[in-house]
């Protein structure tokens, strides 16, 4: 934090100009310090969503062999539970972050995944264990609304779209920990109670989330939406060159003064609105939670033991980073637009041949088919949906109700994926990986049409740039 920062009764014409920073190396390298520290989050996302698929075989142990006794659909509502907590904890998140700010929202998230964590690794039954992993999603879903605006509000034009898509990496990576953490634990201890090793992990890194904040700036475009324009200056002076500064908060500033009552209310914020929901439900309906919860599930079904399908499960986080790591490349290159439809396009394409792959005769040919098409689908789906998607959210919503949009759109996502995560286990069960899987198919191919009808470009706009060209929508 500066040594001293502005009242909030300074002007940003008035606050004493600072010392050169000596050139752009040094506010450049600040950004990514920020965005490393805040990304923890997106980190704890990851592996609290990832380590659930290694935990639950474990789980459906009897409570006399160390586990909880689940059946299939108890099974489902663990797994679903923490998504149900993040669809209420992205609206929470998006509210506190518009009236407190974005650093005291992912402050307060930190200590709620840190109680959530150790609440489940200490679950003493399934009862239990649904209520802390609502305690933890919460957390997740707040971090998941807050994280990638934090870190968008924060960095200049050029760099928002590979600085913001570390917050994927940062999620991918958590469930490679979990991946293999989950496939450790299982081959190397003989513990009945593995899983709580694998559930309670989570806690240090929310202890690194917590400590970490404590040292970050606040959003210079909070600090601006409060009539704070003095502290935004100062923020932006650690965080850009000298000269771009002022500029840039002169923008924000008129942005600002430009908004309007009842904004929420108005026809191209709305089809934003629309847009922002359409990116987020579809993100879940591509039908990557039951890939993510369920990949050991789905390896046993064809043939795998389960220490082999959690062995196995990390080649899907292997994957998932190396994917994103190419979406960051891209992303930071080339405009959202073209890179989001054909990542929607290859998805497509891996669900329906991973739902023709279950409906073949078992052999050892049909059971390469389909772990290649579950990777083809997460390369596809990390690679370019769920980066840009995250990535899109984070830069399309006017800056008076960015928090609380974002809320709205990613509330809708942890929905649809909490619906997703409690029936899929049961209808797999119940008609097969195949038909399942083909379903998803044509759902995704909805979204493509969509996608290929509606998705705006956003590359290469400063975020008040992007507010002016789509106020100029007429119509939903």
């Amino acid at each position: 934090m500066p040594e001293t920062e502005p009242t909030r009764t300074q002007t940003a014409t008035v606050s004493p100009p600072d010392a050169p920073s000596g050139g752009a190396a040094k506010p450049e390298r600040f950004v990514r310090v920020i965005t490393a520290i805040a990304t923890l989050g997106a980190l704890l996302f990851g592996y609290d969503t990832g380590v659930i698929s290694g935990a639950l075989p474990f789980m459906r142990d009897s409570t006399e062999e160390g586990g909880l006794g689940l059946t299939a659909t108890t099974e489902g509502v663990v797994a679903s539970s923490l998504v149900f907590g993040a669809a209420f904890g992205a609206l929470l998140g998006g509210r506190l972050a518009d009236r407190f700010g974005r650093r005291r929202a992912i402050l307060s998230f930190a200590v709620v995944f840190f109680g959530g964590a150790l609440g489940t690794a200490l679950s003493p039954d399934a009862t239990s264990m649904v209520v802390f992993r609502v305690i933890l999603g919460l957390a997740v879903g707040g971090a998941s609304a807050t994280v990638p605006m934090f870190i968008a509000e924060l960095s200049p034009a050029h760099r928002r779209g590979r600085l913001v898509s570390q917050n994927e990496l940062m999620i991918v990576s958590g469930q490679l920990i979990a991946y293999t953490s989950n496939a450790l634990i299982a081959n190397f201890s003989d513990n009945e109670h593995a899983w709580r090793y694998m559930l309670g992990l989570a806690t240090i890194p929310a202890v690194l989330l917590w400590c970490g904040m404590l040292f970050m700036p606040e959003s210079p475009r909070w600090f601006a939406a409060k009539g704070r324009p003095g502290e935004a200056l100062s923020v932006l002076r650690r965080i850009r060159e000298h000269d771009a500064a002022q500029a840039e908060l002169d923008e924000i500033t008129e942005r600002t003064h430009e908004a309007e009552t009842g904004e929420m209310r108005l026809p191209w914020v709305r089809r934003l609105l629309m847009i922002g929901i359409v990116l987020n439900v579809g993100m879940q309906l591509t039908g990557v939670n039951a890939m993510v919860y369920l990949a050991p599930t789905l390896l046993e079904s064809i043939g795998f033991g389960t220490k082999a399908a959690l062995t196995t499960t990390i080649a899907n986080g292997v994957v998932a980073v190396v994917a994103v790591s190419c979406g960051i490349y891209v992303y930071g290159r080339v405009n959202r637009r073209p890179v989001i439809i054909a990542g929607q396009t290859g998805v497509t394409v891996a669900l329906t041949v991973l739902g023709g792959g279950f409906l073949l005769p078992e052999s050892t040919g049909r059971n390469y088919l389909i772990i290649v098409a579950m990777l083809a689908f997460l390369f596809f789906f990390q690679g370019a949906i769920g980066t840009g998607y995250w990535l899109v959210t984070s830069e399309i919503f006017p800056l008076r109700f960015r928090g609380r949009a974002i809320g709205i759109a990613v509330f809708a996502q942890w929905i649809a994926g909490g619906v997703v995560t409690l029936v899929v286990p049961p209808v797999i069960e119940a008609v097969g990986g195949g038909t399942t899987f083909l379903v998803f198919a044509v759902i995704n191919l909805g979204t493509l049409t969509f996608l290929v009808k509606l998705l705006p470009e956003t590359r290469g706009h400063t975020l008040e740039s992007l507010e002016r060209r789509f106020r100029s929508y007429a119509r939903v």
